[in-house]
């Protein structure tokens, strides 16, 4: 809930504090205590979690660039398959661990286990001695860090609701970009600094430094993680507060878990809601995988070791900014008109890269408004959270599915619009940029679809309950949500 009542106008002052008004003074005392609990426990391992994810998913590209290609002898489309076997496991996984991160007993420990052992296999990166290792082991990685991203979501949807959660969604986004971005400044670093220390080139060294990163994040969690609600309570939360939280969800009308069965598929499948935001996740991830490799074009222009790594820390530095501001903007204002402007700047960076020869610094423009897209997927998650907030398992089934079919194109879409090489390879990439551009329009086409579609359902419902109201039921108020309506 917020002070900030949709319809109403605000001031530039007016709107910076809302932005930053995570703890509103009209919330009671302590439900605001509560909300500070949450955020140190939730917030601060979901972000670290998150950050040594894309640490340890996207180091991966930053190795390949950094010696790792020259040292295996890498000159075909390796990089892509290193990027299936992540992805394949990624996909396998992703509906089997959302659906137990719905079980209350299970959720407050799943995500730090799995954390450890991805950790594990980070480490033995460092020490594959022949491409084969290495696929087994991205395919490792990728199937243990496969409930994160949708994980966190669920977890954060379940404590949270309205502004609170979008707020809280877009600033854990930014771990997505800040790990991208910090993992380029790593490998520069050891390129520079641990070359030839212990025998080892830098690349290698890339992943022991992950791994320490790793391992310590997921012993923390399984000291701070609360899970959902309904998980055994840690040790800082007492019982009061508790209460007050499945209270807060009956307010939102968020249900708690219930029976896991057959039905949930079922009835999922009979709504909208899993073929409008699968269909835009699916868009989403066609449109933004060629958006990351700026680092490619850089070789290919022949910039240093050191450059290529860190000129595309920009780009992340820009996403980091639209994660947090846009998925905030989104909470005070119409989530459209974001997603209006958003698609705007991606799709012309997305005609620069068409036309191609262009001038070189507005080629840097083009890559680093790629940034801009950073709110799109915190937005459409948060949006996801709040409109099929009445049901945990069909919440975490979408959350599920979308990761499933979104990440199912990383399998063979890279291969046909996005090789690594040939005439339509890297990073000219012929047939991927016109493509991507079309999908980033239809991302557009399908979230203001579902705006529409949950506008309609809003109002049937609030007719629903003005009939029960005349009829002598005692109406029931409950909190403001985040603006997708209008």
């Amino acid at each position: 809930m917020s002070t900030f009542k949709p319809g109403q106008k605000l001031s530039f002052y007016g709107l910076i504090k809302e932005i930053f008004n995570w703890y509103p003074s009209n919330y009671p005392a302590a439900e605001r205590r509560l909300l500070f609990k949450l955020d140190l426990s939730i917030l601060i391992f979901a972000c670290l979690c998150f950050f040594v994810k894309f640490l340890d998913q996207t180091n991966i590209s930053n190795a390949y660039v950094s010696g790792l290609k020259e040292d295996f002898g890498l000159y075909g489309n390796e990089l892509n398959y290193f990027n299936i076997c992540y992805y394949v496991a990624y996909v396998i996984f992703q509906i089997p661990g959302m659906l137990l991160m719905s079980r209350p007993k299970l959720a407050r420990y799943l995500l730090p286990t799995l954390e450890v052992l991805w950790g594990v296999c980070t480490f033995a990166q460092s020490r594959v001695t022949n491409v084969q290792q290495l696929y087994a082991c991205r395919f490792l990685v990728g199937m243990l860090e496969a409930p994160v991203f949708a994980g966190t979501h669920f977890i954060l949807g379940s404590w949270y609701s309205g502004p609170e959660l979008f707020k809280r969604a877009g600033t854990w986004f930014i771990c997505n970009p800040l790990g991208t971005m910090v993992s380029g400044y790593l490998q520069a670093a050891a390129y520079t600094h641990l070359s030839g220390v212990g025998g080892m080139p830098g690349w290698r060294w890339l992943f022991i430094i992950d791994g320490i990163f790793t391992i310590p994040v997921a012993i923390a969690g399984f000291l701070v993680f609360p899970g959902i609600p309904d998980s055994p309570k840690p040790f800082y939360f007492t019982s009061d507060e508790i209460a007050l939280a499945k209270e807060r969800l009956d307010r939102a009308k968020i249900r708690k878990p219930g029976k896991l069965g057959l039905d949930v598929f079922r009835r999922t499948l009979r709504r909208w809601h899993i073929w409008v935001f699968v269909f835009c996740y699916i868009c989403m991830i066609i449109a933004g995988y060629p958006d990351s490799y700026m680092n490619l074009w850089l070789k290919e222009e022949g910039f240093s070791v050191v450059e290529i790594n860190q000129l595309p820390t920009v780009a992340y530095a820009i996403n980091i900014v639209a994660s947090w501001l846009g998925t905030t903007l989104a909470a005070i204002y119409p989530s459209w008109t974001v997603y209006t402007g958003a698609t705007v700047c991606v799709v012309f960076s997305a005609s620069c890269m068409i036309a191609w020869n262009i001038p070189k610094p507005l080629k840097f423009v083009a890559w680093y408004l790629f940034g801009m897209s950073g709110c799109l997927s915190p937005v459409l998650y948060s949006t996801v959270n709040t409109v099929v907030k009445g049901d945990s398992e069909e919440r975490a089934l979408i959350l599920g599915t979308m990761m499933t079919f979104g990440y199912s194109f990383y399998i063979w879409v890279p291969l046909l619009l996005f090789p690594t090489v040939g005439p339509n390879g890297a990073p000219r990439w012929r047939i991927g940029w016109p493509v991507a551009m079309s999908f980033h329009v239809l991302l557009w086409a399908g979230f203001l679809i579902a705006v529409l579609l949950h506008r309609r359902d809003s109002k049937k419902d609030n007719d629903v309950g003005d009939a029960e109201t005349s009829s002598g039921e005692e109406p029931v108020i409950y909190q403001t949500e985040a603006r997708l309506k209008d």
